[in-house]
């Protein structure tokens, strides 16, 4: 991720741990992944929900970013649920 920071928090570390999410993984969702929700009233920062599929298995990871120092936070990662997302698991049912 060249110059970004990435800070996991420990709701994050303890959520991809019992879900068996890497810190890898959640950095290709990032880069790679497609923004499906933004939250641009949230504080401090602006956060944002992205899916990712990796190795056929989708994440979310919600995210904030302070853009002065260009440091992601990793607030969680999870595998959609698919009682609470549709089959494209890009929107709630």
């Amino acid at each position: 991720m060249s110059d970004r920071t990435l800070v996991f928090s420990s709701h994050a570390v303890r959520r991809m741990f019992a879900r068996r999410i890497s810190e890898a993984e959640v950095e290709i969702a990032i880069e790679r992944g497609t923004m499906i929700e933004s939250y641009l009233d949230d504080t401090p920062f602006p956060s944002y929900l992205v899916l990712c599929a990796i190795d056929g298995r989708p994440i979310h990871v919600v995210y904030s970013i302070d853009e002065s120092t260009n440091t992601f936070y990793i607030i969680t990662a999870y595998n959609p649920d698919s009682e609470i997302w549709q089959n494209n698991f890009r929107t709630r049912k």
